[in-house]
């Protein structure tokens, strides 16, 4: 047994980091490290292949401890234990009591309840809080922006009529009109005035909040990381500078703000995005000079993201999400909803519900992620990512603070334009697959159907419909739609394209290109054909049309497709679409024959689809 003043490996000698770089470049065999080996995030930052302690020694967020200022590592001191919330869309008060009273029985202790402004009324409430009990159950409530005082002092009356401890209420109301502004386009400037009100009436609940930052909204926009955080800085930022110029006290103040955030699937860089929201919205409260450093927590509801899932192969849904809700969890967030790996095209059923809730309680009961305090805590990687995503959200955010604050920037369409831009990006990304989609635009399911699914949309019904868009609006259209109704294009088509694989001369080779054509091709929904390989250019193309292909693909190595391309281009003769896999140095010669088709890892997978079906006649 060793004894506790023995030290393992004394006998090797530590490696500078200087060695571990020539033993890297030599092993590069001259090819460049940075192009190799560093990784170029969206984020605006570069993030190198490994860390070493001299690395960390420099950063100040290790010295932190759970509990205490800057509240980087949590705010727990002993435990990091979070709210299992499920949201409610409420149509009925007694429905969605039902409801509520069943899922609190299934491991859920936070319950978000959405209802228009018609419900807001006493009766609605407390049929809705019947058989709850307000001080086991953190209670959040979403309506319309314009009732949200009047709701806040229903529910203060409700409580008071109940006899609880104001101290054991938690929850919050989502409060947040210029949220309206930036996905709606509405002016709502108007209802700005009501925040100090709302947080008046709610005063003496130290635990519920009312005033929300739902930046969650721009990471379903396909926010990168940084700007959801520097925009949801600068957001919180602008609520708490109304209030307290409003006379409201920077503690009260601070401790009504909420933020709800999106988690992507992005897993380090978003445990390091809630260290280091922590971490800059306490430096931003301190600024205020509260009285005590408790009003510089920030309270974080976090919920997976809606912009990475998809229609078809929604059981991916789960991995995605489960991952994401890892993040959050080992992020050390307030609460986390799972949306069910349905909700993108129907409303959840009671096994999709069932699944997401069992995703998180897997993680505390199973996992036991809420029984450790930042586990995260001195990985030289996340701890680096964490003072690099601080340090570039702070620059977006003084930013926005020198050109008026949040609010301005929304006016004027800022903010809605930087996430547009990026959301193009992406999707032009995930067109050309630089970004995956996996189960969409990167390994389909071949032989899946739609079976009458179609995405969901909006269906809210608050705000008046006379209103019009006055402002500039982000755009929530999710990676995967474009994919999506190409796909729904062509089987709705009720003719859909068989593609078969003509593989024929280098083994290896031709059946990397069949893998990687019929991946291609499969994206927009056609039939996949597959062989093992023909002995002539003749053979295939006979066996193609005996099948009844509307495609013909050829599949070989870049040397052969001088002796193959042609030949199989005239037998086929026009009575099918033919196509190269691959872009040979030849390229110009077939296309000189006539050859048009050719797909390669520089094509525009969604455009190029796109094409062929209006080829195919399909529309």
């Amino acid at each position: 047994m060793l004894k506790s003043e023995e030290r393992l490996f004394t006998e090797f000698e530590v490696p500078s980091t200087q060695e571990w770089l020539d033993k890297i470049q030599a092993d590069l065999k001259g090819a460049d490290f940075n192009k190799k080996l560093v990784w170029r995030t969206n984020e605006g930052f570069s993030v190198p292949p490994f860390y070493r302690r001299e690395d960390v020694q420099k950063l100040k967020t290790p010295e932190a401890l759970p509990g205490e200022f800057p509240f980087v590592r949590g705010n727990k001191k002993d435990n990091n234990v979070w709210f299992v919330r499920q949201n409610i869309n409420v149509e009925d008060a007694k429905a969605g009591n039902a409801k509520a009273l069943d899922i609190l029985n299934k491991g859920v202790d936070s319950l978000g309840f959405h209802f228009c402004g018609d419900c807001v009324n006493a009766e609605f409430v407390e049929t809705l809080l019947e058989g709850i009990h307000c001080e086991c159950v953190e209670l959040n409530f979403s309506t319309c922006k314009r009732r949200s005082l009047a709701l806040a002092k229903i529910l203060v009356e409700y409580f008071k009529k109940k006899g609880y401890d104001n101290a054991k209420i938690v929850g919050s109301i989502d409060w947040d009109p210029i949220e309206k502004i930036v996905t709606k386009g509405k002016d709502v400037t108007q209802l700005l005035s009501l925040a100090p009100q709302i947080v008046d009436t709610l005063k003496d609940y130290p635990n519920f909040r009312c005033i929300a930052v739902n930046a969650d909204a721009l990471n379903n926009s396909g926010a990168y990381i940084v700007q959801e955080l520097g925009y949801a800085l600068a957001w919180g930022n602008e609520y708490l500078s109304e209030l307290v110029d409003a006379g409201v006290d920077p503690v009260l103040a601070a401790s009504k703000i909420k933020f709800n955030m999106g988690i992507t699937e992005n897993y380090f860089m978003e445990i390091a995005k809630f260290r280091a929201a922590r971490l800059l919205w306490a430096e931003i409260v301190k600024q205020y000079e509260p009285k005590c450093d408790c009003a510089c927590m920030m309270c974080v509801n976090a919920t997976t993201t809606t912009y990475n899932m998809t229609m078809f192969d929604s059981y991916v849904n789960l991995l995605r999400t489960q991952t994401e809700t890892m993040s959050a969890a080992l992020g050390g967030v307030h609460s986390i909803v799972v949306k069910p790996f349905d909700a993108v095209y129907e409303q959840p059923t009671e096994f999709s519900e069932r699944i997401a809730r069992n995703q998180q309680l897997l993680l505390k009961e199973e996992s036991h992620f809420d029984k450790v305090v930042d586990p995260a805590a001195g990985s030289y990687f996340i701890e680096e990512l964490t003072t690099s995503l601080a340090e570039a959200a702070w620059k977006l955010f003084l930013k926005i603070e020198d050109e008026g604050g949040y609010l301005e920037a929304v006016k004027k369409g800022t903010v809605q334009d930087d996430i547009n831009a990026t959301n193009n990006k992406r999707h032009d990304d995930a067109a050309k697959r630089k970004e995956f989609i996996l189960g969409t635009n990167q390994f389909p399911n071949f032989i899946e159907t739609s079976d009458g699914k179609s995405p969901l949309t909006c269906a809210c019904k608050c705000g008046s419909k006379n209103e019009e868009s006055t402002f500039k609006v982000i755009n929530s259209s999710r990676l995967a739609a474009d994919y999506e109704e190409l796909r729904m294009q062509t089987e709705h088509s009720g003719k859909v394209p068989t593609a078969f694989m003509l593989t024929i001369g280098n083994l290896a080779m031709r059946q990397a290109r069949a893998q990687f054509s019929s991946n291609f091709l499969a994206c927009a929904g056609y039939k996949i054909i597959d062989n093992l390989g023909f002995d002539t250019v003749e053979e295939g193309v006979d066996a193609a049309l005996k099948a009844g292909a509307n495609i013909v693909v050829l599949c070989s190595s870049d040397d052969e497709y001088a002796n193959y391309a042609v030949p199989a281009y005239n037998y086929l003769a026009g009575r099918a679409m033919f196509i190269v896999a691959g872009a040979p140095a030849c390229m110009d010669d077939l296309k000189a024959a006539g050859i048009e088709n050719f797909i390669h890892v520089r094509c525009n997978v969604l455009e190029t689809l796109k094409e062929y079906n209006t080829k195919l006649g399909i529309k």
